[in-house]
């Protein structure tokens, strides 16, 4: 993928989210520009904006906690910010710029609600790991994913199934946005969920996309 993609059109790790949940969803936000909050959507923006509002960098013992630390990969052509990073003081770790000694970094992403059905939260830190060790140059075995509903942290292994995931979801959604492609409608149980109910229906598909249909709807009320 690098080279192929200009970096101001690289995807946000965070949109891994959107397509992992919903395809259309994800191209109805990121490709025509739709999008409406709901109250999960009001709890997720306070919840990070609370995180990164925090001190940038802490130390805690041998941890080093760095927050809204902005990362990037030109192997994935994706950029993204990581809620925290825990910089582990280990011999076996990697150098710092104005830290003495070595650390092994260690992603956690806040998620407001529980843990989901699908592997959205996964992907997404799985994400964050890769353009950390793309630009650290090490190896990331691991991170967490903090959830506000249980106050609890699940541990997320970085296998070679999750890492490929990553690559195919960021190959597709790439392609998709070059193209300006919007998928069609698939219902199911998730729809209630979704944000974008009331601007995803089927005559916006029959249509062939939400800007078409607004703008022949608003012609026609003129």
């Amino acid at each position: 993928m690098a080279g192929a993609i200009p970096e101001d059109d690289y995807r946000q790790l965070s949109e891994l989210q959107h397509f992992t949940f919903c395809r259309r969803q994800w191209a109805l936000i990121h490709i025509e520009q739709q999008w409406e909050d709901n109250l999960l959507t009001v709890e997720g923006s306070l919840m990070h904006g609370r995180v990164h509002d925090s001190a940038k960098t802490e130390l805690r013992g041998d941890t080093l906690i760095v927050r809204g630390l902005r990362v990037k990969s030109d192997r994935l052509c994706a950029v993204g910010v990581c809620d925290a990073v825990e910089f582990k003081r280990d011999g076996s770790g990697v150098t710092l710029c104005g830290r003495k000694g070595k650390w092994i970094p260690y992603p956690v992403e806040y998620k407001h609600g529980r843990p989901k059905e699908n592997c959205a939260d996964e992907l997404q830190l799985c994400g964050q790991a890769m353009c950390l060790e793309e630009m650290l140059c090490c190896s990331i075995k691991s991170g967490a994913l903090f959830y506000g509903e249980t106050h609890r942290r699940t541990e997320v292994i970085f296998t070679d199934g999750l890492r490929k995931k990553v690559v195919s979801s960021l190959k597709e959604m790439n392609e998709l946005y070059q193209r300006g492609y919007t998928p069609r409608v698939k219902r199911t149980k998730s729809c209630n969920a979704c944000s974008l109910k009331d601007i995803c229906l089927p005559e916006l598909d029959r249509a062939g996309s939400a800007r078409a249909y607004l703008k022949a709807h608003t012609q026609e009320g003129t």
